[in-house]
């Protein structure tokens, strides 16, 4: 059991941010393993073409099935808008003897193998040759693909952000994953290993990640303490056309059928693009709903740099909500 001690001071420095080079470390545990990670399986199927010829040697072998990953590939995310070259070049930046320790460390009763051996004995080439490797899977595997996965993680962090603001820290971790709880002023992460410690004012960082799901992840101190989880609606993530079980024929009826399919699919926000993808239409078709939606006060649009995620009001959530109750009246 993993047990972070929050004091006043944390609580108030809690705070969000997702990473594009960590989604890239988390998928080569999809690709390893895709049974374990069953939900992921249509982006399985989509990437192993487009991975024909690249030797991912290198990067499975710093990055296993399970177990330890070397920190020095999964830097503390700065910024809540991510920047993968500035990440990259974070990770080109890590101390050589910092490389060649985490590269040569391995967990009680193992040994590294002979290839992680010869890549501490070189820790600068080991950087540029998986920095290298990582620009080119991330072209093939998951560029094409980013733009599903940061509405989600956005969304995600806006719907949990708003959470702390109005709740405090129990609005953020009742619901985060089962394997965590939070009982008065101590974070509880259900782990292997075992962790009781201060955040000694520093904090906690919250960090969405598809590709983590089923499972969360966990940085202690003396680093910057972080938990990555999976964000709500990262079963919806795949889906293609207007998902199955729709809006009750009486939204429908209402409001119409394309506008009562957006208000059922803003139960987690999302943009315009995302939209159009789920349902399998137009932005611009999306665009004309949506603000109809607005101007009846049932969705809202909050901007996150360039990008708007459109996310439902209250008014929104009790029409959505009852609709899909067959018991309400």
């Amino acid at each position: 059991m993993i047990e972070l001690l929050f004091a006043p001071d944390d609580a108030a420095r809690v705070r969000f941010a997702f990473s594009p080079l960590w989604e890239m470390v988390r998928s080569l545990r999809v690709l390893a393993d895709p049974s374990g990670h069953a939900l992921h399986l249509p982006w399985v199927h989509a990437v192993r073409p487009r991975l024909r010829g690249l030797d991912l040697g290198p990067l499975r072998e710093v990055v296993p099935p399970a177990g330890y990953i070397p920190d020095f590939l999964t830097p503390p995310p700065t910024s809540p808008l991510p920047d993968l070259d500035a990440e990259l070049e974070t990770v080109l930046d890590t101390p050589p003897e910092i490389v060649a320790a985490e590269l040569r460390w391995t967990e009680r009763g193992s040994r590294p193998t002979p290839v992680r051996r010869a890549m501490a004995a070189d820790p600068e080439g080991t950087l540029d040759t998986l920095v290298e490797l990582f620009e080119r899977y991330w072209a093939a595997a998951v560029e094409p693909f980013w733009p599903r996965v940061r509405d989600l993680l956005e969304g995600d962090v806006l719907r949990r952000a708003a959470a702390l603001a109005a709740e405090g820290a129990e609005g953020v971790f009742g619901d985060l994953h089962e394997a965590v709880s939070w009982r008065s002023g101590t974070l509880c992460v259900d782990r292997r290993w075992t962790f009781r410690g201060e955040l000694a004012g520093r904090g906690l960082l919250l960090v969405p990640s598809v590709f983590v799901w089923p499972q969360v992840s966990v940085m202690v101190p003396p680093y910057q303490a972080m938990l990555s989880y999976p964000p709500t609606g990262v079963a919806t993530l795949w889906e293609t056309g207007t998902p199955s079980g729709g809006p009750r024929d009486a939204l429908a009826a209402l409001i119409g059928r394309r506008r009562a399919a957006l208000l059922t699919a803003l139960g987690t926000p999302a943009s315009t693009t995302e939209l159009a993808r789920r349902m399998g239409v137009t932005a611009g078709a999306v665009s004309h709903h949506l603000g109809v939606l607005r101007a009846c006060g049932l969705v809202t649009g909050h901007r996150l740099g360039r990008r708007v995620l459109y996310v439902r009001t209250a008014a929104g959530d009790a029409l959505a909500d009852r609709s899909a109750d067959p018991s309400a009246e």
